[in-house]
């Protein structure tokens, strides 16, 4: 049994490049406005933590998963706000446009 477990931490490297992968890109979701508040980013950084004890633990195929979720969490919640962000900026544009177009009319 205690073969089956050092032979199990041979097979699967400790996942550094992931977990650093992930802390990016939990950090430019952060960046961009992503909050704790949003579900995806909440389930974000809880899967990071896990990765992280995971990694503590040894655990390397169970960290890797996890930082590979949060991973992806994060840019989900990275591209939610953006796209919010783009929605409001184009209802801004479509209302400046409107009321040029009623100035426009007015003129005329």
């Amino acid at each position: 049994m205690a073969l089956a477990s050092l032979f199990g931490c041979a097979n699967d490297p400790a996942p550094n490049e992931q977990l650093k992968l992930t802390e990016q890109a939990v950090a430019q979701a952060t960046a961009v406005g992503a909050t704790d508040d949003q579900s995806d980013m909440a389930t974000a950084q809880s899967k990071l933590a896990q990765a992280q004890a995971d990694m503590a633990d040894k655990s390397y195929k169970d960290a890797r998963m996890q930082a590979e979720q949060a991973e992806l969490d994060a840019r989900l919640a990275e591209a939610r706000v953006l796209t919010e962000k783009s929605a409001e900026q184009l209802a801004q544009v479509n209302a400046r446009l409107e009321r040029l177009r009623k100035q426009l009319g007015a003129a005329q």
